[in-house]
């Protein structure tokens, strides 16, 4: 089975897709963030769900994906939800280490970008995503970076999909983007993208396959 697309996405006018744009955490890689906080959570016998959205929360309210607050912030905004006596560095180690790049997704990424298609992370998150980087080199995979605290908004804030709608400079319909986040999708849909729940790589790639008219098919 080999993987098969047309050689010009951008010849069919206004409809055909002309850029996908990925999640990071829960998409590219597996949900550090949310597994990380689970372990810590445990570790000290509090609910993990719990943690985890409080957690979402305090990334927010402590101003660290948003560009004017530190990882400091954000443990000092956890440790006043929860009892945390273990110290910053252990508990980022512990989310750091559980982003695990899925070879399958940056392979997805790869296809794409040969065939044309500008590809872009679209990630609510901090410095950490920088550190990351450093240690698996994934920038690179892409055209464009849209980090929260890069440009000082995040997700929750549904005018970024227009800021990066903008900044590719294609009509919201040409633009694909995927997120585990229903609430991140909803919000892209709302603003013209063509954009769904990220469920597992195969589901991703069958939708991608879907919208940009691409696909398997056997040669002898």
């Amino acid at each position: 089975m080999l993987f098969t697309m047309s050689t010009d996405p951008l010849s069919d006018g206004n409809s055909k897709l002309r850029a996908l744009l990925f999640d990071f955490g829960g998409v590219i890689a597996e949900e550090g963030f949310r597994d990380g906080l689970y372990r810590i959570a445990g570790r000290q016998g509090l609910d993990r769900e719990m943690v985890y959205r409080a957690g979402v929360d305090a990334v927010y309210s402590s101003g660290f994906c948003l560009g004017w607050g530190s990882e400091a912030d954000f443990w000092a905004e956890m440790r006043r939800s929860f009892p945390l006596p273990e110290d910053d560095a252990t508990m980022t180690r512990e989310i750091l280490a559980r982003f695990v790049l899925r070879r399958g997704m940056v392979n997805t990424v790869r296809r794409y970008r040969a065939a044309g298609y500008v590809c872009g992370l679209l990630s609510d998150h901090t410095t950490w995503l920088d550190e990351l980087d450093a240690r698996d080199g994934f920038y690179k995979e892409f055209d464009r970076l849209y980090i929260s605290y890069r440009l000082g908004k995040g997700k929750r804030d549904a005018t970024l999909f227009d800021d990066v709608i903008k900044d590719l400079g294609h009509a919201p319909q040409q633009i694909a983007f995927t997120d585990d986040d229903p609430g991140h999708v909803q919000r892209a849909n709302a603003r013209g993208m063509q954009a769904f729940v990220f469920a597992d790589e195969f589901d991703c790639q069958a939708r991608l396959a879907k919208l940009t008219g691409s696909g398997e098919r056997e040669r002898a």
